[in-house]
C-alpha cells in the first residue's frame, strides 16, 4: 500500500558541481574516492501541467525508477547560490509507476493556488543518468557524495548530465564547501545553481531566462546560471552573459579585497570554451563561501 508523505518536510542541503571535460576520470582518480562506490540505473520522470504551473512555483514534481522500487519526490527551488541549496524535499513509495495525486494534495506546496493544478499533471521531461554514491567522512560532517552521468530529454531537445552532488547527511554545512575545494584543487569543475528539472524545463521550451542581479551573490548567481544555460543551449549569448556577470562582479564596490582577487581570476579563467579549469572552481566556491550566498534559486 503507497504511504503517503508527512506534511513536515525534511530540508535538503546540497553543493551542486558541473564537470567539466575530461574531469570525470580526475575525479575518479582522488583519493578521497578510493572506495568502490554503490552504483545505480536511475530512470525519472518530471511531471508539470500544460502551461508549465509547477515551473513557474518552482516545484518539481518527479517519479524515479530505482529497479524494482518507485518513487515519488516533491521538491521546492529553495535558497543558496554559488551551487549550495537548502530546499524542502518530500520522498515516499509507490506501489507502481503512477503519480500519487492524493498524497500530492496533502504537501504544503499544493496547498495554495497548485492543489487545483494536480489533476492537469502530466509528463513533460525525463532524466536517466547512471548514478555512483560514496558516503565520506569529512571535517566532523558525514556527507553523500554522488556522481552522475547521463542525459535530459524534454520532447526532441537533449542536454548530457555530467555533475557531483553532495549531500549533507551530519554535521555542519560548512563541510561540503571544504570537501568540494578539495575535490576543486585538483579537478576541473564549478558551482552549477541548475537542478536537473529546472535545466529540462528550460530545454524543453529553449528558453534560458537569467535572474537580476546587483549585489555580488547575485551577480555571481547569474554568472553561474548563465554558464549552465550556455552549456545546454550553445548560444554564446550566454557565454558573453556570464562573461558580463563576472566582470561586474569583480568591480563591484562592496568587495573586499580577497574577494576582489578571487573575482577576477573568474574572469580570467573563464575561456572561450567556457569550460572550467581547476583555479575557477576553487576560486567560484572560495567566492560564494565567503559571499554566504543567499540568493533565491530555480
Amino acid at each position: 500500500m503507497t504511504q503517503h508523505p508527512h506534511p513536515a518536510a525534511p530540508q535538503e542541503v546540497e553543493l551542486k558541481l558541473a564537470l567539466g571535460p575530461g574531469a570525470l576520470d580526475a575525479l575518479l582518480a582522488h583519493p578521497l574516492l578510493a572506495e568502490p562506490p554503490q552504483q545505480q540505473a536511475l530512470a525519472n520522470t518530471y511531471f508539470d501541467t500544460p502551461l508549465g504551473h509547477l515551473a513557474a512555483g518552482r516545484v518539481a514534481v518527479r517519479l524515479r525508477r530505482l529497479g524494482p522500487r518507485v518513487l515519488q519526490t516533491v521538491k521546492t527551488a529553495g535558497q543558496g547560490g554559488g551551487g549550495l541549496s537548502r530546499r524542502e524535499e518530500w520522498e515516499w513509495p509507490l506501489d507502481e509507476h503512477a503519480l500519487d495525486q492524493a498524497g500530492l494534495a496533502e504537501l504544503p506546496p499544493f496547498q495554495g493556488p497548485l492543489a487545483e493544478q494536480i489533476a492537469a499533471l502530466q509528463p513533460t521531461l525525463s532524466t536517466d543518468f547512471h548514478r555512483r554514491t560514496w558516503q565520506l567522512a569529512w571535517q566532523g560532517s558525514t556527507t553523500e557524495l554522488v556522481v552522475d552521468e547521463g542525459e535530459i530529454v524534454a520532447g526532441s531537445a537533449r542536454a548530457p548530465i555530467g555533475e557531483v552532488e553532495l549531500e549533507l547527511k551530519e554535521g555542519s554545512a560548512d563541510a561540503l564547501w571544504g570537501l568540494a575545494l578539495a575535490l576543486a584543487e585538483q579537478v576541473a569543475l564549478r558551482p552549477s545553481d541548475s537542478s536537473k528539472a529546472a535545466r529540462g524545463n528550460a530545454l524543453g521550451q529553449q528558453q534560458w531566462t537569467l535572474p537580476e542581479a546587483s549585489t555580488p551573490s547575485a551577480w555571481l548567481h547569474r554568472a553561474t546560471v548563465a554558464l549552465d544555460a550556455f552549456h545546454d543551449s550553445g548560444h554564446p549569448e550566454h557565454l558573453a552573459a556570464a562573461q558580463q556577470a563576472l566582470s561586474e562582479l569583480a568591480q563591484h564596490p562592496a568587495l573586499d579585497d580577497a574577494a576582489r582577487r578571487e573575482a577576477l581570476t573568474l574572469t580570467a579563467e573563464l575561456g572561450a570554451t567556457g569550460q572550467p579549469t581547476a583555479a575557477y572552481g576553487v576560486a567560484a566556491l572560495t567566492l560564494a563561501r565567503r559571499l554566504g550566498q543567499q540568493t533565491a534559486l530555480r
